[in-house]
């Protein structure tokens, strides 16, 4: 108990200091304390703009103890523009309450925990949910009707199911930025792929459709899990790719082919696949980590760049024209900024060079990897004793940073989501925050600003 008690105050002091610490580290940022624990947090498109901030969906889980249903949360967030908020108000903030930027919009009733949420890129209104059944679950947040959860109220019907997997698939999931495809992988070991380009337009129209048996891919039909009770319209798979040893725990599809995508899972490996050539791995990186890996994502700037994190830690950073056939390949980059799992990862939609990394640890990291080797580093920008690329660590959440999403629309912007439910006595803890523009602008800009500062405060002080 002693140790428990000794880990929870160093958190706690920890936590102390970054709170201290926000007006100077950020230029926005909004805490809000979720009811219960969402293991999943998406920003969806832009709907309002305003001369201050711009009003963007965001779509949240919910998964409860069965006193009420598990859902899938569409929200309204008020995401402040850049240089707007005032340092005092954004230090300004309880724990336990929820932010005003952030307010429900729509509850779908989920037939299950919501394990990972993917927007599709060509219309983010059309999401898929992993819950823990074979099946992945498509829906049409903006035509489905908005639920009240309460005991006993029957699930929302998806509007597409997705089957293929032989076993539960719960968190590996992709959606293609080129055309509307959805990547899985699951506990059979199987990377799944489906097309619903065909429902793409009719989506909207599904609740009053039958399952269409001509669409059912053969015998799928009899193995989708929540058709039976849900009628909803099933879709069989494009492929199934066989190349794992155990749980498949990431997909990501090359940013650049609908025909190219890779899977990383608990038998550390990462694979690429190209569905041009058949079902079996293109390339195996037999050892991509010493332990399992838990994500992967395809750098959407420089398709040649890979990330994997796991848990063994690291982020691992890997070029895929370095990779044979025959499974050896070493990283370029090994990031050691963690000290428990890494959960996540995610490059920026911004900058090629620069990514995210959360992990059980309570952090979020945000590297550069153009500055790994460099002389010259900004001594405001590398921490001391950092490892080399880090130069910004999140530290708002108090327990495993479980989730997170870098808003395309607002590139700085990250929404997190934390697993913290005994350190604020409420269901986990979601963050909106964008660091400093000061922390990552060219350092020529930033002293330019400074020094435009600095002439201007002589100029106003009074003369003596």
């Amino acid at each position: 108990m002693k140790g428990g008690k000794a880990g929870q105050r160093s958190v706690d002091e920890r936590y102390t200091q970054w709170k201290s610490l926000v007006p100077v580290l950020y230029d926005w940022l909004a805490n809000h304390n979720l009811v219960w624990p969402s293991l999943s947090c998406r920003w969806g498109p832009q709907v309002e703009h305003a001369t201050y901030k711009n009003r963007q969906r965001l779509y949240l889980s919910e998964q409860t103890d069965g006193s009420v249903p598990n859902t899938l949360v569409i929200a309204n967030c008020d995401v402040v523009k850049p240089r707007v908020a005032a340092a005092e108000h954004i230090s300004q903030f309880n724990e336990e309450a929820r932010s005003p930027f952030v307010k429900k919009f729509k509850t779908i009733i989920h037939p299950g925990e919501v394990n990972r949420i993917r927007e599709l890129p060509q219309n983010s209104k059309i999401v898929g949910t992993h819950t823990d059944s074979p099946d992945v679950l498509i829906w049409d947040v903006d035509s489905q009707p908005n639920r009240h959860a309460v005991f006993g109220a029957a699930p929302s019907r998806p509007d597409l199911i997705l089957t293929g997997h032989q076993e539960n698939a719960e968190f590996a999931l992709s959606m293609c930025p080129t055309e509307p495809l959805v990547l899985s992988g699951g506990k059979d070991k199987s990377v799944v792929l489906w097309s619903i380009q065909d429902h793409i337009s009719t989506l909207g129209e599904a609740s009053s459709a039958k399952s269409p048996e001509a669409s059912l891919g053969g015998k799928q039909a009899a193995k989708a899990s929540n058709s039976a009770a849900l009628d909803s319209p099933i879709v069989g798979p494009r492929g199934v790719y066989k190349g794992h040893e155990d749980t498949v725990e990431d997909v990501q599809f090359c940013p650049s082919s609908d025909q190219e995508f890779c899977s990383v899972g608990d038998d550390s490996c990462l694979i690429l696949w190209d569905a041009r050539v058949g079902t079996s791995p293109a390339v195996k990186v037999e050892k991509a980590h010493n332990a399992d890996l838990h994500c992967v994502d395809w750098n959407p700037h420089d398709v040649n760049f890979i990330l994997t994190g796991s848990a063994d830690n690291s982020v691992r950073m890997f070029d895929r024209r370095n990779l044979t056939s025959g499974g050896m390949g070493s990283p370029i980059h090994r990031f050691e900024g963690h000290t428990a799992a890494v959960l996540c990862v995610q490059w920026s939609p911004d900058k090629a060079s620069i990514f995210g990394s959360a992990a059980e640890d309570g952090f979020l990291n945000v590297w550069d990897h153009e500055k790994i080797g460099k002389k010259k580093e900004r001594s405001g920008t590398r921490m001391t004793n950092s490892p080399p690329g880090l130069f910004f660590q999140h530290a708002g959440h108090r327990d495993k940073v479980v989730d997170f999403h870098w808003n395309a629309f607002d590139p700085w912007t990250i929404v997190s989501v934390s697993d913290d439910c005994q350190s604020t006595g409420g269901g986990g803890t979601l963050q909106i925050w964008r660091m400093s523009d000061l922390i990552y602008r060219p350092e020529e800009e930033v002293l330019e600003e400074l020094e435009k500062f600095k002439s201007h405060i002589l100029t106003c002080a009074p003369k003596t």
